[in-house]
């Protein structure tokens, strides 16, 4: 993706964010509700977090663009804690889990969130999305989703085989609204010309959904929301079971599993603008703080969110004043047009959501691991993947994080990895002796991120005795990033893996 480039002027830097902030937005109301559907929440929950997302940490973020809200990567954790300990318990759940983000930024530790091998990262967010489209297969039908990714599965044939094309009932008509959404969508992202390219095919899809049901009368479940987004707000009251065992876990793992999903959204987001860096420490710390103010109102986590964010960038967002006031339209929407939302059918939600979570599984990531780094990493990825969908979510990254400890044993005689930089006038040689694996994989990218992108570097590899996929993806991305903008760049090493990335880009 090519990067966004800096307005030319204030003026027309603030053109660019007004205008970002109408597509964020559009985007973002879909997502939040639906978001919140799949997380066994009312649709209101959803947007609460986004209003707090936008508005307050868009104001402190340590990532200028990064849009920041309810997240698909944790409606099937929060699924679970509200079956197995109450809708009541994730105020406190939330609050601790924030409290967790905000202290680990005040310690400096954001960069070691991103040491977490990508393999483990890739196959969590892919064992979500099978969850995601397993569970709202049911919402298709205007029926619950059930407890586990194992019921989901075993209930699929019968929804189908259950379903009466004589005589339609709620459940047909439910299916027929959701196809609509799922068709408009996808073929929206194909077909659509290159002037409204900026329109998303999620929004078109739930209106379409919409507007039939409606012309057609059809009596489908709809989308329920309090007359008063304040109505919504419902602080937590229980706070004798604050510092129970279970809370605590279940609070750790939120803040473990929404830091990632938010750093490496930065990271991402990065390398989509010429504009700023983000500060990984500054941005935990203002997620804290938002899942705290989350968690004092009764609503859904949030971390930093890709699909917000890349349209963030793509539609000309120059500084955080887009995200800021794609929170603000989110609040009006709900304050001043609740009727709007009450007739969307559940239905198309649903659609929306499994579209999504198609999407994060992603078999060309498996497929690039295994060309470019074999079949261990991909191995990490599938035992991750399975382990979410089968078991629960945290067992998964557990035992992916473990599985991924394997990648350290040909060099664990050689674990460290040195960094020698020196500067002259021509330029910047770094040379890389040890090895360069994911547990030294933020020490790297500081090195790296550090070098003034109009200098020429030189990366002496000659003495790196390993290097494995965390690292190596770092690496590429950071050289391609740098002839993007034309910035001479040399890898010098005799391993096949470095010629390749010498020639990424």
């Amino acid at each position: 993706m090519a990067s966004q480039a800096l307005p030319a002027s204030p003026a027309s830097g603030l053109s660019r964010d007004f205008a970002a902030s109408i597509v964020v937005f559009l985007v973002a109301m879909p997502l939040c509700m639906g978001i919140a559907v799949a997380s066994g929440l009312p649709p209101e929950k959803g947007l609460i977090t986004g209003i707090i997302g936008g508005i307050v940490v868009g104001a402190i973020a340590g990532s200028p663009l990064q849009v920041s809200g309810p997240a698909a990567g944790l409606a099937v954790i929060v699924f679970e804690l509200i079956r197995t300990q109450g809708i009541e318990a994730l105020g406190p759940i939330l609050l601790i889990a924030g409290a967790v983000q905000l202290i680990a930024g005040v310690m400096k530790l954001g960069g070691w969130f991103r040491a977490i091998s990508p393999a483990v990262v890739h196959g969590m967010l892919a064992g979500i999305g099978v969850l995601i489209v397993i569970g709202q297969f049911h919402v298709l039908f205007d029926a619950k989703p059930l407890a586990s990714g194992l019921e989901n599965i075993a209930a699929m044939p019968g929804r189908l085989l259950g379903l009466n094309t004589s005589a339609p009932g709620g459940a047909e008509l439910a299916l027929l609204i959701a196809a609509i959404t799922i068709g408009v969508m996808l073929a929206w992202e194909k077909w659509r010309p290159e002037s409204l390219r900026l329109v998303p095919g999620a929004l078109l899809g739930v209106v379409a959904g919409t507007v039939v049901s409606l012309v057609l009368n059809l009596n489908v479940a709809r989308v329920e929301v309090p007359d008063s987004i304040l109505a919504a707000i419902t602080p937590p009251a229980n706070f004798a079971g604050w510092l129970s065992p279970e809370i605590i876990a279940a609070a750790l793992a939120v803040a473990f599993i929404a830091s990632a999903e938010t750093l490496l959204s930065a990271a991402a987001v990065d390398k989509m603008h010429d504009g700023p860096r983000s500060d990984f420490n500054k941005e935990l710390r203002a997620q804290g703080v938002g899942n705290m103010l989350c968690g004092g109102a009764g609503a859904l986590p949030m971390t930093g969110v890709i699909v917000r964010s890349s349209a963030n960038v793509q539609a000309g967002a120059v500084s955080r004043l887009s995200t800021i006031l794609h929170g603000v339209w989110i609040l009006a929407f709900v304050a001043l047009l609740p009727s709007v939302m009450r007739a969307m059918p559940m239905a198309t939600l649903g659609a929306v959501l499994v579209v999504t979570g198609w999407r994060l599984v992603k078999l060309d990531h498996a497929r690039e691991l295994l060309k470019h780094h074999g079949m261990l990493p991909v191995a990490i990825w599938a035992t991750t993947l399975v382990l979410v969908v089968a078991v629960d979510l945290l067992t998964g990254v557990i035992v992916g994080i473990l599985f991924s400890l394997v990648e350290l044993i040909p060099h664990v005689r050689r674990l460290r990895l040195k960094v020698d930089q020196s500067d002259n006038d021509e330029g910047t040689r770094v040379r890389l002796t040890g090895a360069a694996t994911f547990v030294q994989l933020p020490k790297l990218e500081d090195t790296l991120g550090a070098i003034p992108r109009d200098k020429p570097v030189t990366i002496d590899c000659g003495q790196l005795a390993g290097l494995d996929h965390s690292c190596a993806e770092l690496l590429r991305d950071w050289v391609a990033r740098r002839k993007a903008h034309g910035s001479p760049t040399v890898l010098l090493g005799d391993d096949k893996k470095l010629r390749r990335l010498a020639t990424a880009g």
